[in-house]
């Protein structure tokens, strides 16, 4: 559901251009999570200096090279997420693309709408979760998605969508065959 135009703010999303070519192509929602609208600046040892921005234009790119409508969209809360999630499905998205951030370790709420959405989603994260703190080691998200992404900066959005692509591509080609 689409917000009011005065709480838009960073959680609008940025949607990549449809032209007559991707008006039918697979579509692919990306999200990302708290504090990521602070890339570029907070912790760029860890994080990078890359900002979300960058990140999603290039994605965008990406996306439209490989024949996939992909809309971005950053919010820092759990319940837009949710929402975003549970509408993906009748939005007609084929895929997502999840950056949980802090939420990765601490929502059920977002593993309950991904098991109901029961889209394919691959996790994604900009460091490896698994080398920092103990208590980001844990993904609550983890068993509703198809994989994860970790460790490689803004490149593993790019990596994930590859990945969306190929697994996606292959269902929708099985499922219009002309040969079925």
């Amino acid at each position: 559901r689409a917000l009011p135009d005065a709480r838009r703010g960073a959680e609008a999303p940025r949607r990549a251009r449809m032209t007559r070519e991707t008006a039918a192509t697979t579509r692919v929602l990306c999200i990302s999570g708290p504090n990521l609208q602070l890339l570029g600046t907070r912790e760029p040892g860890v994080y990078g200096s890359e900002t979300l921005d960058q990140i999603h234009a290039r994605l965008e790119a990406r996306s439209r090279s490989l024949g996939i409508a992909l809309e971005a969209r950053q919010t820092n809360h759990e319940g837009a997420i949710v929402d975003w999630i549970g509408n993906a499905p009748a939005a007609g998205f084929a895929g997502l693309l999840l950056n949980p951030g802090a939420y990765t370790h601490t929502s059920i709420a977002i593993l309950d709408a991904l098991s109901a959405a029961a889209l394919p989603c691959v996790e994604v994260h900009l460091s490896n979760p698994d080398a920092r703190e103990p208590f980001r080691r844990r993904s609550r998200i983890a068993r509703a998605c198809v994989g994860r992404v970790a460790g490689f900066g803004g490149d593993s959005y790019e990596l994930a969508l590859r990945s969306e692509e190929r697994r996606v591509g292959k269902e929708c080609r099985s499922r219009w065959s002309p040969y079925h």
